[in-house]
């Protein structure tokens, strides 16, 4: 093999979470739909609600990021919105 031929040090890991089953690419969270993931996000959706011992989120017990009260605030301003454009 020359120098200017390399084998690739590409590598991949996988993490999941054994309570929900989230996933890290590379260290990386990944929600399922294959986008990039929030680790805050995902600790104030699901972890911190869990509150599970076996949670591997990094994120888990801190406060912030999205939460079910922001997305229901955010789905009752959408439809609220609809609701005017009818009138």
């Amino acid at each position: 093999m020359t120098p200017d031929e390399k084998i690739s040090d590409l590598v991949m890991k996988r993490d999941e979470c054994p309570k929900c089953g989230a996933v890290w690419l590379n260290n990386r969270h990944m929600w399922s739909t294959g986008n990039k993931g929030d680790e805050l996000d995902l600790a104030g959706l699901v972890c911190n609600k869990a509150n599970d011992p076996r949670c591997i989120n990094p994120k888990k017990g801190l406060v912030g990021g999205d939460t079910w009260a922001d997305r229901a605030m955010f789905i009752d301003a959408k439809y609220k919105e609809e609701m005017e454009k009818q009138e």
